[in-house]
C-alpha cells in the first residue's frame, strides 16, 4: 500500500506586513529582493512552475525531513515542498524564473543529507477515481450485476457499487480506459448512469449563459474561455446555454470567466453558476416525490378494487348491483375490477416489468421480477377466470384482481418509507456540506495594500489568493491563514474540539468554522474541492461507499436467492394443487369462493413476493452509513466498512508515545550545572548552538534560554561557527572560540569527552521520572545536563484504564531511550514497552503482535509511525489538524484526542450490533414468513397469508432495517468520557 505524505507545514503570510487598525499588507507573492515584477509577468511566472523529486538520505526523523522542508521553503520562487521521511524522498513545486534544481539539492546537502534528482513524471497519475449515481437499483441483486459488469471491463482496478447510496466509485487507469465507457458498461446493465465525478486532478464549474441566441454565440463565448490561461477542457450545451469548464485553480477562477464571457458579448451576455440539480439530495428528493406520487396514484385506483371485494360484498345493495350479470357469467363487478387494476397493473407498475426486464437480460434476477411474477400470476388468471365466465353460461369465476393491485400499491409505499428512511442515513454528510456559507465578503485593494471596496459574491466564485472579511457571527468560506485582525474561531463542526480557538495573524483557519469576536482578513489558500471541508465529505462519502467483509454473506446470498425463491414459489403452487387433485386435504379447507386451483396459486403468489432480498442487502451498508455520519460528527472519521469491521474486533493497542500519550512539546523542566557558570551566560552558548537546527527539542531550548533575556524581543545569540547537525545524537559548533556540544551520551562518548559519575546519576534519574537528558560540554568538558519533559496528556491514564475495562490491552513502541519510556508507561498503567525502535521496527512489532492471533490498532501521528499504521489492522491518525487525508490511516482522530480511541472502538462495536441486528430482522421475516406464506399453519390453524399482506410484509422487512439503522444516530458515547470532560479532562 502506497503511503501519501502532506505536508503539515502552515503557509505564512509575508511578515513585513502592516498590523495597523488600518489593514495595510501587500497583496504580491514574495519575491527576491531587487526583484519587481508587473501583473502580467507575475501571472506568466505563476502560469509556469515546475516539479521537481530528490532522493535524500541520512534523514532519521520528521525533525530531519522538517529541516530540509524549511531549508527549501527560504529560498526564493519556492511554491511547496513535501518531504517524505519514510522513503526519503521530496517533492518541491517552485518557478524556474528564480530557482533551478540544482539550487534545491544544493541547499538540501548544505543540511547535512545527500540528494539526488529523480527524474520522472511528476504530474503523472496511474489510477484515477470515476464517481457515478446509479438510477433504477432495487435490490442486492441489482448492484452486484453492475459491479461485475464494471470489474470485467479492461482498465478497471476495483468498482465499488453501494446500494444504499445508489452510486459506485470505480478506480481505472485513464490511459485504458475513458469515465465515458465506463458510463456505458452501466447503461449496457439497464440502469441510468450519471457522471458525479471523473477523478481528474483539476477544478470543473458549470455556468449558464443567458442572451445568448444562437450557437455561433456560445462557439464564440467558448474560444474565448479556452485562450485563458489553465483552461484544460469546454464542453458547451447550447439547449441550456450551459458551459462546462475544467481549469487549473492556480492559474484562474470563475470570476475570471465570467468577466470574460460578460465582456465578449458588449454586455449582452450574462454568466451565473449553473443551477445544481444533480446532488445527491436532489436526486433523493426526486425518487421520493416519483415513489409518492405512484403510491397516490396507485390508490386511486386500489381503494375501489378493494373495497369492492372487501367490504361492498357484505352490503346487500350494493352487492346485488355488483352481481348484476352482463354476459353470461361476466358480473358488473368483475369488469369494474378488471379496468380499475388494468392501469395498476401496467402504467404504474410499469417500472417492475422494466426492471425484470434489464435483469432477466443479463442473466440475474432480483426483487423486480418476483413482483411482476406475482402481479401477474394473479392478474392474469383473473383475467382468464373472467373471460371464461363470460362465455360461459355456468362458470362462477373468481377473481384476484384486489391482490395485484393492492400488492403493487404495498410495495410502492414500501418503497417511498424505504427511500424516505434512507435519505436520512446520509445526514451527516448532508449537514457537513451546510456549513459552506452561500456568499462571502471580498476584498479588493489598491497598489498600497489599502482596502478600497467590499462586496458580497456567491462563495462558489471565490478564487486562490482572494482577501475576504469575516465578521463576528459569520462562517468563514474557505479554507485561509489570516493578515489582518484576531478573533476565536468555533472550529466544532469540523475538528470536534468544543472551545473556541484563538486567531491572529498568520494563522490558519478552515472553511465552515465561525468567527466569534473579532474582525478578521483572511487569504485563501484552498478553495471549492480542495477545502478541508471538501476532503472530509469526500472521504465520509468514500466510507460509505466501501463495503465491509461482512456484506459479502448478503451478496453471496442475494445471487441464489431470488432463483431459490422462485423455486420454493413454484414448488409450494404444484404441492397444493397437487394435494388439492388427490383429494390430500379434506375439501372443507378450501374457502368457498375458491377451488383448489386458486388456494394454491394463493400460496405460491404469498411466498414469491414475502421472500424479498432487499432488507438483505440494505442491512450493512445503511449501518455503515449512519455510523460513518456519526463519527464524523464526533470528530472521529471512520474510512469505511472494513475499517469499523476491523475495529470492533480490536484486542490490542499500540500507542506510540510522543505526540500521542504525551503532549508532543517538549519544555526544559530542570538544569544542573558541573562547573561554577552563570545560567545565562550557559543558555547563551546552548542556545547559539541549537537555534541552527530543526529538532523539538532543540527548539524547546531556545524557547527557556529566551526566558534569561525577556527585554529583547527577538534576542540575537553569538555566532556559530563550523556548526554541524550530528543526525540522532545532537548538535556541535564552535561559539567564542569554544567548541560547544549538545546532545545525547552518545554524543560526548564519540567525541570523547568523559562523564562523570554525578553524571551518570543525574541521567538515571532524569529517565526515571520520563524526562530526556541533554548534555552539553564547552571546550571539551562536560559542563551540565538539561531535563527536558513532554509532558503526559491529561486523561492518558484514564482512557488506558478503560481500554482495560474493555478488554483491549495496550502497548507503548516508542524511539525514545527505555528509562524515559518505561516510567510514561508507567504513568499511564501500561506494563508492554518497546523502546528505541525506528519507524519499521513499530511495523515488525506490529506484525509480531498479529501473528500472536491479536486484532491489532495502532494509534499514532501518521509520519514516523506510518508503517505501522499500515501493517496494522486498524490504523489511527492522530493529531491530523486540517491535513485530514492521511493515507496511512483507517481512522482519523481530528480533535487529537485520545478520548476517541474509545469512541472509535466503542462506536464501531455499536455499529456491528445493529448490522447483527439488522440481518436477524431481515432473515427473521424470510425465515418466519416463507413457512407462513407457503401455508405452514394453514392445517392446523386454518391461517393463510394473503398476497397482498405478504407484500406488505416483505415492505415491512426493509422499512425496518433501514429505521433499525436510524437509531445509531442516538448514538452516545462512555459516560467516562462525559466524566472526563465534566473534570476537566480534556486533550488539546
Amino acid at each position: 500500500m502506497a503511503v501519501k505524505f502532506l505536508s503539515l507545514a502552515c503557509i505564512r503570510p509575508n511578515e513585513s506586513g502592516n498590523l495597523s487598525p488600518r489593514p495595510h499588507y501587500p497583496l504580491m507573492p514574495k519575491y527576491p529582493k531587487g526583484v519587481t515584477v508587473s501583473s502580467d509577468e507575475e501571472q506568466f511566472v505563476q502560469g509556469s512552475e515546475a516539479k521537481a523529486l530528490f532522493s535524500v538520505t541520512g534523514m532519521t526523523c520528521s525533525a530531519c525531513a522538517g529541516s530540509v522542508e524549511k531549508a527549501v521553503k527560504r529560498l526564493p520562487g519556492i511554491k511547496e515542498a513535501v518531504v517524505d521521511v519514510l522513503n526519503n524522498r521530496a517533492q518541491v513545486t517552485f518557478y524556474p524564473a528564480f530557482v533551478n534544481e540544482e539550487k534545491i539539492r544544493e541547499t538540501i546537502e548544505d543540511v547535512g543529507f545527500e540528494a539526488s534528482l529523480i527524474k520522472e513524471e511528476m504530474n503523472e497519475k496511474p489510477f484515477q477515481v470515476c464517481q457515478i449515481r446509479i438510477k433504477g437499483m432495487t435490490c442486492t441483486s441489482c448492484s452486484t450485476t453492475v459491479e461485475s459488469s464494471l470489474q470485467a471491463l479492461p482498465g478497471v482496478q476495483i468498482a465499488q457499487v453501494a446500494l444504499a447510496t445508489e452510486e459506485a466509485e470505480v478506480r481505472y487507469d485513464p490511459k485504458i480506459l475513458t469515465y465515458n465507457r465506463i458510463l456505458e458498461a452501466v447503461e449496457d446493465t439497464g440502469f441510468e448512469a450519471i457522471l458525479i465525478s471523473t477523478g481528474e486532478d483539476r477544478c470543473k464549474i458549470h455556468l449558464q449563459v443567458d442572451g445568448v441566441c444562437s450557437q455561433d454565440s456560445m462557439r464564440i463565448i467558448g474560444d474565448s474561455l479556452q485562450a485563458l490561461p489553465g483552461v484544460q477542457d469546454i464542453n458547451v450545451d447550447p439547449e441550456l446555454n450551459k458551459l462546462s469548464l475544467s481549469y487549473q485553480p492556480d492559474l484562474n477562477g470563475p470570476r475570471n470567466f465570467i468577466e470574460v464571457i460578460e465582456s465578449t458579448g458588449s454586455g449582452r451576455y450574462k454568466a451565473k453558476i449553473f443551477p445544481e440539480g444533480g446532488s445527491r439530495e436532489a436526486h433523493r428528493e426526486e425518487e421520493i416525490k416519483k415513489y409518492y406520487k405512484s403510491f397516490l396514484w396507485s390508490l386511486v385506483f386500489t381503494i375501489p378494487v378493494f373495497l369492492m371485494s372487501m367490504i361492498f360484498m357484505y352490503i346487500p345493495g350494493i352487492k346485488h348491483g355488483l352481481d348484476t350479470k352482463v354476459v353470461n357469467m361476466l358480473t358488473v363487478g368483475e369488469i369494474a375490477r378488471w379496468i380499475l387494476s388494468t392501469p395498476v397493473q401496467f402504467i404504474i407498475g410499469r417500472r417492475f416489468y422494466i426492471g425484470s426486464y434489464k435483469a432477466l437480460r443479463h442473466g440475474s434476477a432480483n426483487m423486480d421480477v418476483l413482483i411482476a411474477l406475482g402481479t401477474n400470476a394473479a392478474y392474469f388468471y383473473s383475467v382468464y377466470s373472467v373471460l371464461r365466465a363470460a362465455t360461459s353460461p355456468s362458470f362462477e369465476s373468481t377473481d384476484f384482481f384486489e391482490t395485484s393491485s393492492m400488492l403493487i400499491s404495498f410495495i410502492l409505499l414500501g418503497k417511498y418509507l424505504e427511500v424516505l428512511a434512507k435519505g436520512k442515513t446520509s445526514e451527516a454528510i448532508e449537514k457537513l456540506m451546510d456549513l459552506a456559507p452561500e456568499t462571502a465578503t471580498l476584498l479588493t485593494f489598491d497598489g498600497e495594500g489599502n482596502v478600497l471596496n467590499e462586496e458580497e459574491i456567491d462563495s462558489r466564485l471565490l478564487q486562490k489568493n482572494d482577501v475576504l472579511k469575516i465578521v463576528p457571527g459569520a462562517k468563514v468560506a474557505c479554507d485561509g491563514f489570516v493578515i489582518w485582525g484576531q478573533s476565536h474561531v468555533i472550529e466544532s463542526m469540523i475538528t470536534g474540539e468544543s472551545r473556541p480557538v484563538a486567531k491572529t495573524k498568520g494563522d490558519m483557519v478552515i472553511g465552515g468554522t465561525v468567527n466569534t469576536n473579532g474582525v478578521l482578513h483572511i487569504k485563501a489558500t484552498k478553495v471549492g474541492s480542495e477545502s478541508a471541508l471538501a476532503q472530509i465529505v469526500r472521504l465520509v462519502e468514500s466510507a460509505q461507499m466501501a463495503k465491509a467483509p461482512v456484506q459479502k454473506l448478503a451478496d453471496r446470498i442475494s445471487k441464489f436467492f431470488v432463483p431459490l425463491v422462485i423455486l420454493l414459489s413454484f414448488s409450494t403452487w404444484f404441492a397444493w394443487f397437487l394435494a388439492g387433485k388427490l383429494n390430500g386435504y379434506p375439501k372443507s379447507w378450501i374457502p368457498s369462493s375458491m377451488d383448489s386451483f386458486q388456494l394454491a396459486l394463493q400460496f405460491g403468489i404469498s411466498v414469491m413476493v414475502i421472500a424479498c432480498p432487499c432488507a438483505l442487502g440494505l442491512a450493512t451498508p445503511t449501518a455503515v452509513m449512519v455510523g460513518t455520519g456519526v463519527g464524523a460528527s464526533q470528530g472521529v472519521l471512520i474510512k469505511g466498512g472494513h475499517a469499523l469491521e476491523s475495529a470492533h474486533k480490536v484486542n490490542c493497542i499500540v500507542f506510540d508515545k510522543t505526540g500521542t500519550l504525551t503532549v508532543g512539546k517538549p519544555v526544559v523542566v530542570n538544569t544542573r550545572l558541573f562547573k561554577n557558570m552563570v545560567l545565562r551566560d550557559f543558555y547563551e552558548l546552548v542556545a547559539a548552538a541549537e537555534v541552527n537546527s530543526e529538532h523539538p527539542l532543540a527548539k524547546a531550548i531556545v524557547e527557556h534560554a529566551k526566558r534569561f533575556r525577556q527585554d529583547e524581543e527577538n534576542p540575537s545569540w553569538p555566532d556559530a561557527m563550523d556548526f554541524e547537525s550530528v543526525t540522532g545524537h545532537g548538535v556541535k559548533a564552535v561559539i567564542r572560540n569554544k567548541e560547544v556540544l549538545v546532545g545525547n551520551k552518545s554524543l560526548m562518548v564519540n567525541h570523547n569527552i568523559s562523564i562523570l559519575l554525578d553524571a551518570e546519576e543525574v541521567l538515571a534519574e532524569t529517565e526515571s521520572m520520563a524526562q530526556t537528558g541533554i548534555l552539553v560540554s564547552i571546550g571539551r568538558e562536560l559542563v551540565g545536563i538539561i531535563a527536558i519533559s513532554d509532558p503526559l496528556k491529561p486523561g492518558a491514564r484514564e482512557v488506558v484504564s478503560f481500554l482495560k475495562s474493555m478488554k483491549v490491552k495496550s502497548i507503548v513502541v516508542t524511539g525514545d531511550n527505555w528509562g524515559t519510556a518505561n516510567a510514561i508507561a508507567k504513568e499511564v498503567g501500561i506494563d508492554t514497552v518497546i523502546a528505541e525502535a525506528k519507524p519499521e521496527h513499530k511495523a515488525e512489532k506490529v506484525k509480531e503482535l498479529q501473528a500472536a492471533g491479536n486484532v491489532v490498532a495502532m494509534v499514532g501521528d501518521g509520519i514516523n509511525d506510518s508503517p505501522a499504521l499500515v501493517a496494522a489492522d486498524v490504523g489511527m491518525a492522530i493529531g491530523a489538524g486540517t491535513d485530514i487525508a492521511i493515507e496511512a490511516a483507517d481512522i482519523v482522530l481530528m480533535k487529537s484526542n485520545l478520548e476517541d480511541v474509545i469512541t472509535a472502538i466503542h462506536l464501531s462495536r455499536k455499529t456491528f450490533f445493529r448490522i447483527g441486528l439488522n440481518y436477524l430482522w431481515a432473515l427473521g421475516y424470510n425465515v418466519l414468513g416463507i413457512p407462513i406464506a407457503a401455508g405452514a399453519l394453514f392445517p392446523t390453524a386454518g391461517f393463510r397469508l394473503p398476497p397482498w399482506i405478504a407484500g406488505a410484509a416483505m415492505a415491512a422487512s426493509s422499512v425496518s432495517v433501514v429505521c433499525s439503522s436510524l437509531l445509531l444516530k442516538n448514538y452516545k458515547r462512555p459516560k467516562v468520557l462525559d466524566i472526563l470532560a465534566m473534570r476537566g479532562i480534556t486533550i488539546e
